[in-house]
């Protein structure tokens, strides 16, 4: 998108919401107003949200509220597998789906792909907020690469992971991320995952972008045995963001609330939102989406 969309005064920026759709947010301060190889990356202090991170004029996340997302994302999937040991983040972004993932203790090894080193640069630097140094945790291993290429590689060696967590761009939002989803990296993914391996992806919104999101829960429903999608309310968006998780064993919508917080427990994982009642609220939409 162009960049006079994202800021329009020194004061205000947009939050890009449907194609004719925007809303302007009070800005503090710019902090990064720069474009990279593959996009424009902006960060800035909002008045009422706190730091915040553009991608070619698309939020992607707030300081205020993100924990709703990240935990919303990260959590369901981690919990359904029960006992996590190898996990990968397609789509590093702020650090702040790592920083979910390395509060369990069981976890041995998190890989982290992103194609984009200077917006990771930039987000260690400016967004510590978010990831609150999750990136120097000795389990983590950085992979600068796009992620098409990352999963046809990681298949041809025979990697294996028990969960992968896709947080890209949305579907509909800028081509550098866009092209992830597509039936030859979700199969790719499947082959990724073990035997019991969960699968989840945000994928926008299914409510004001229901051909393109639609398009992604056909390429996951045709792949996996068990599919479920969710929704949470994310205030700085100002909609609902949409969720696909997908399953080769457990169906997350199945585990009850007693269950998932005994596996936080064991885990030593503390949040602010997610939590079991949280989990089997999410697991409810509404009759349009069923």
């Amino acid at each position: 998108m162009d960049n006079d969309y994202v800021i329009r005064s020194s004061l205000q920026c947009a939050q890009y919401i449907a194609p004719n759709t925007w809303a302007y947010m009070g800005v503090r301060r710019v902090l990064v107003n720069e474009r990279t190889r593959y996009q424009h990356v902006l960060i800035v202090e909002l008045e009422d949200f706190g730091k915040a991170l553009f991608l070619d004029g698309i939020l992607q996340s707030a300081q205020l509220d993100e924990y709703i997302y990240h935990e919303s994302l990260v959590h369901p999937a981690m919990v359904t597998h029960g006992n996590p040991t190898r996990v990968l983040i397609l789509g590093t972004g702020e650090g702040a789906a790592l920083r979910e993932v390395v509060k369990y203790s069981g976890v041995n090894e998190v890989v982290t792909v992103d194609i984009d080193y200077e917006l990771i640069k930039y987000v260690k630097e400016y967004l510590r907020e978010f990831h609150v140094d999750s990136f120097r945790d000795p389990r983590v291993r950085e992979v600068y690469q796009d992620a098409v290429d990352y999963v046809k590689g990681a298949v041809s060696t025979g990697e294996r992971f028990d969960v992968v967590i896709m947080d890209l761009t949305d579907p509909y939002g800028p081509e550098v991320g866009a092209r992830v989803y597509s039936m030859d990296v979700i199969n790719g993914i499947h082959r990724l995952l073990s035997d019991n391996g969960v699968f989840v992806v945000q994928a926008g919104s299914s409510f004001l972008f229901p051909k393109e999101y639609n398009a992604v829960y056909d390429m996951v429903k045709l792949t996996f045995p068990i599919v479920t999608e969710y929704q949470v309310w994310v205030p700085s968006f100002m909609y609902a963001e949409s969720f696909i998780m997908a399953s080769k064993r457990v169906n997350p919508a199945s585990l009850t609330s007693d269950y998932v917080d005994a596996v936080l427990r064991a885990n030593g994982v503390k949040t602010r939102f997610y939590n079991g009642k949280v989990h089997v609220a999410l697991m409810t939409l509404g009759s349009y989406r069923r």
